[in-house]
This record gives C-alpha cells, sequence and structure tokens, in this order.
C-alpha cells in the first residue's frame, strides 16, 4: 500500500456505497485498487498514462474516473459518505461557511496607472489644443 492509499478505516467507510462489480458487460477491476489510482493522479497532477502499474492499466483508472464523473456516480458517494459521517458525529457543522458571493470588478481596477484629466488652458476650448479667437493666448496679434 502506498503512502496516500486508502486505510482499511477509509475503505470500510467508502466501500458499502460503490457500484457493484461485474456492471457493464464484465468484471470490474478492484474499486480499490481503481480509486487510489484516481486519488494519486489527483493529488500528484500526473499525466494518466504515467500511472504506475500497482494501480493497474491507466486507461481503467482513466475510464472508472470518467464514467463516474458522468454518471454521478462520484456526487452520491459524496452526499453518503457525508451522511454517514453525520450520524456518527464527525461533522462539526458549527465550522462550515459557504460564500457564494462574487464581485466583478472592471479591468482598470486592477491598479492601472489613471490619467489625470486634462484641464484647458486659459483662452482655450474645452477638447482642443488651439486657442480661441478672442484669446490672449500665444499667436494673438
Amino acid at each position: 500500500m502506498g503512502r496516500g492509499d486508502l486505510t482499511n478505516a477509509e475503505w470500510g467507510r467508502l466501500k458499502p456505497h460503490l457500484p457493484a462489480l461485474g456492471q457493464r458487460g464484465g468484471r470490474w477491476n478492484d474499486h480499490r485498487r481503481v480509486i487510489n489510482g484516481i486519488f494519486f493522479r489527483v493529488r500528484t497532477g500526473i499525466p494518466w498514462r504515467d500511472l504506475p502499474e500497482r494501480f493497474g492499466s491507466w486507461k481503467t483508472v482513466y475510464e472508472r474516473h470518467r464514467r463516474w464523473s458522468a454518471d454521478g456516480t462520484w456526487d452520491r458517494i459524496l452526499r453518503a459518505v457525508q451522511a454517514d459521517a453525520d450520524l456518527a458525529g464527525r461533522i462539526d457543522w458549527s465550522m462550515v461557511s459557504v460564500d457564494s458571493t462574487s464581485c466583478r470588478a472592471h479591468q482598470h481596477a486592477a491598479g492601472a496607472r489613471r490619467k489625470k484629466p486634462r484641464v484647458p488652458k486659459k483662452g482655450q476650448r474645452p477638447g482642443t489644443t488651439a486657442p480661441t479667437k478672442d484669446s490672449d493666448g500665444p499667436g494673438a496679434a
């Protein structure tokens, strides 16, 4: 057993909630071995093809993970294990906090420099650099 593999206690809590072996055209590989492979891949971030041989075929591990993700098996397992843990008093719900707030900011709110608004000089029209005809600015005769 590897360093990050499921312990016997963890496996005992998880096993009753797993799909039966042998579905979909034949006997499946041992769930514990495959789940340990999935956890190893998630923990290390390696490509599926680089899974160590002790977890079996990388393709088997990948397909089981993909299939269970698509059909909702992982969600059902999570809900069932959480319910069991709650009944056993292993979850302290007073420490749980869910915050779904979202605050979108404009791209310029990320610290971009601000340009100072250009104030027209005396005798200039707003939005131009040319002096007015009746001003005493540069170029006046």
